[in-house]
């Protein structure tokens, strides 16, 4: 179990309710409008545009908010942006792999966050292919406890292609191909099972062990990647014990 997936976990918690909220909704707005340009804005026939909207609904996104995003994004209404997906690649304190995931119409503007974050919190960048060979595409599903068991989860998924289930706690994990992602989180509705989130994410396929300390310099690394708004995602590839990740809570 990946303590960054902990940390993701918790953090989507929290970021419902903290300051942090109105920039959580943005990313998943501008998520929202890039899966309809790209798919079209029939929720049934894009499954991409369907899971962004889900995501932005658990997060309590409003849904006027939703609803425009996917007509700017489909060109039913004025106003859509035209954003690149870009990657940068570094390491953070303690030779810690960082990929961060950007959806920007200002590359310039990005590049220059992201630098500037690595630099103020004991990282450095490094170049295209050095970092993300360690990382491979994963579809992620998360899945609330309430209603459900482990062993439940597990039935539902298997013949779809998820290949395993972690407990982190008040959620379970889903892992599987990036490709079985869509089969996956629709074997779990067709079991009748909620899920609050299904992205395909880069996942380490190897992490380093972090004490409280060490996890307190990546975690710092990250919260600054992505307080640049055109920062969608950050990877990394620590790892760190349940009570090096309950000292962190604590602070």
């Amino acid at each position: 179990m990946s303590g960054h997936s902990k940390w993701a976990t918790t953090k989507h918690k929290k970021a419902v309710v903290d300051a942090k909220r109105s920039k959580l909704f943005a990313k998943l707005i501008k998520n929202i409008e890039v899966a309809a340009r790209t798919g079209g804005g029939d929720l049934a026939g894009n499954p991409t545009l369907f899971d962004a909207v889900q995501k932005a609904k658990k997060s309590s996104v409003p849904i006027d908010n939703i609803n425009r995003a996917v007509k700017r994004g489909s060109g039913q209404e004025a106003g859509g942006a035209d954003y690149s997906t870009i990657m940068y690649e570094g390491y953070g304190a303690g030779g810690i792999a960082v990929l961060v995931e950007c959806l920007t119409d200002n590359r310039n503007r990005a590049a220059s966050d992201v630098r500037v974050a690595f630099t103020r919190n004991g990282g450095q960048m490094a170049d295209p292919g050095s970092v993300s060979y360690l990382f491979s595409r994963k579809g992620v599903v998360i899945v609330p406890k309430e209603g459900t068991d482990e062993d439940s989860v597990m039935e539902a998924v298997l013949e779809a292609g998820g290949e395993e289930v972690n407990d982190l706690g008040e959620v379970f994990e889903v892992l599987s191909e990036a490709t079985d992602l869509v089969p996956v989180r629709t074997a779990l509705q067709s079991a009748g099972i909620e899920y609050d989130s299904a992205d395909v994410v880069f996942w380490p396929a190897m992490q380093i062990e972090v004490d409280a300390e060490g996890a307190r310099k990546i975690l710092r690394l990250i919260d600054a990647l992505e307080d640049s708004d055109d920062v969608q995602n950050v990877y990394a590839n620590f790892d760190a014990s349940d009570e090096v990740m309950a000292e962190l809570e604590d602070d």
